[in-house]
């Protein structure tokens, strides 16, 4: 694969050992060091640059990704006695302050673990999924592979259920969905799948994927849509044209990633579409790096943080565009793959302090200096380099 490619076997080397060392000694170090709250049990993750803690509210989601990524890493990685033991004080706060009476879980609580915030979205409830799911693999822990099983059905009958959740907007008026849902629950049925041999996996698994090809995929627009209607139907307004590059390639790789476990052709040309639609509305062709929204025809966007660098969709756009390479061998992947990685890694990391910076102006110079906050966390940047790690040592041999 590597003959006269970019990604030769010195440079696949050479990224391999970037993506781990960044990973074992300088993502985890900085989040281990700095977030875990001893006293009161779970983590801070309103860090500034240093890591020091400038807001002691928790997010129950990102706690969720913090134990994924804790028991991933032991369970594939090396089992580091304190890796699980810092899951487990993830999973105990959880237990303890992350669910209401309802089954479903809250957003954010105060530093003792006191109800601040109930969001109408079920993605805390998927990230404790992958994280109860990732700890019953590290610990054997049956109960947390229950709990993961009975909290995915859980979003599943929120999801189905018209009237359980609250609706954004007025459904007899303007009736709508996003993309966010079906491209969540392929992710959260990839990982339960692994823990948990249930049919509801593969069945969520498949439906997200069509639903995604049939209704928000749109080649007229060379765009795969943020919002459309229940079937599918344009909507022409600000939010019915809202492109999320970063979000789209993430689907993508989803989608790829799926297409590699059962090594199907329709799947990854599936795949490939949508990161590659999603590449060109996203990429800045002046400043280079992706844009965070786009229109999907051309018009102003509604988005304030329009024309921001953020650092999740580089992450998910050098994931994809290497996933992409693996599967196809097109140099034009591998190409991608150098211009995502190179722009990313001369703008977001943090040589002084660790870590990498979470926003970027257009330019790419640095917006805000915090390192987390109750949207950054340990999970999009370790998660691209365990990944494009284990990617380069497959593509090797």
């Amino acid at each position: 694969m590597s003959n006269g490619s970019i990604l030769t076997k010195a440079e696949m080397e050479r990224l391999a050992a970037l993506y781990r060392d960044g990973l074992l000694e300088d993502t985890l170090p900085f989040w281990i060091n700095h977030s875990p709250d001893m006293e009161q049990g779970g983590f801070f993750f309103g860090l500034n640059r240093d890591g020091s803690v400038v807001s002691t509210d928790k997010y129950m989601w990102t706690h969720g990704r913090f134990v994924w990524l804790l028991s991933t890493v032991y369970s594939s990685v090396e089992a580091r006695p304190e890796w699980l033991e810092l899951a487990r004080h993830g999973v105990d706060f959880i237990r303890r302050h992350g669910f209401d009476s309802d089954g479903r879980m809250f957003f954010s609580v105060t530093r003792d673990g006191r109800p601040l915030r109930k969001r109408r979205y079920l993605f805390t409830e998927s990230f404790a999924t992958i994280a109860l799911a990732a700890f019953a693999k590290a610990a054997g822990d049956d109960r947390a592979a229950q709990q993961a099983l009975d909290l995915f059905k859980l979003m599943i009958r929120y999801h189905t259920t018209p009237g359980l959740l609250d609706p954004k907007v007025n459904p007899k008026v303007r009736p709508g969905k996003g993309l966010a849902m079906p491209m969540i629950l392929i992710s959260t049925a990839q990982v339960l799948r692994e823990t948990v041999d249930d049919p509801v996996c593969v069945e969520w698994i498949e439906r997200s994927i069509e639903e995604i090809e049939r209704d928000f995929v749109k080649p007229e627009f060379d765009a795969v849509l943020e919002l459309v209607g229940p079937g599918g139907e344009f909507i022409d307004s600000f939010e019915g044209r809202l492109l999320c590059p970063g979000h789209a390639i993430e689907a993508g790789w989803f989608i790829l990633r799926e297409a590699k476990r059962r090594d199907d052709a329709a799947l990854r040309k599936l795949g490939l579409a949508i990161l590659d639609c999603s590449w060109r509305k996203g990429w800045d062709d002046e400043y280079g790096g992706f844009v965070y929204y786009s229109d999907a025809k051309g018009l102003p966007c509604t988005e304030y943080a329009h024309d921001m660098k953020l650092w999740w969709p580089h992450n998910e756009g050098i994931i994809g565009a290497l996933l992409a390479y693996q599967l196809t061998g097109d140099e034009k992947y591998a190409q991608w793959h150098r211009d995502a990685h190179d722009w990313a890694y001369a703008r977001f990391p943090d040589p002084e302090h660790g870590e990498w910076y979470g926003y970027l102006h257009r330019d790419g110079s640095v917006s805000i200096p915090l390192k987390g906050n109750n949207w950054k966390g340990p999970f999009h940047l370790p998660r691209m380099q365990l990944l494009c790690w284990r990617l380069l040592e497959e593509m090797q041999g």
